[in-house]
């Protein structure tokens, strides 16, 4: 998605890391795009955070719903080794 579009500002590291914080440290499981921006402590153009977002899809980090935005990545490793050990129903 980020190499589909033409981006007149693309997202640096610091950037992407500033959204991904805000995401990981919501209060709420679901935020909307425009509350997401009120809480950024810097101002990001609407097409960076669309790419921005679009990247954290793609990644499997975040997903989006008819309500908003949820972080969904875990990096628990008890998770991990129970996904992995599990059982296939």
């Amino acid at each position: 998605m980020l190499h589909e579009q033409k981006l007149e500002h693309y997202p640096t590291l610091n950037t992407i890391l500033m959204v991904e914080k805000a995401l990981k440290t919501m209060d709420d499981s679901v935020i909307t795009i425009a509350e997401l921006k009120r809480r950024l402590p810097k101002q990001v153009n609407h097409n960076t955070l669309k790419a921005i977002l679009g990247y954290l899809e793609e990644s499997n980090k975040i997903t989006f719903g008819l309500k908003g935005i949820t972080w969904v990545h875990n990096t628990n490793p008890s998770l991990k080794k129970a996904i992995s050990e599990g059982l296939r129903l």
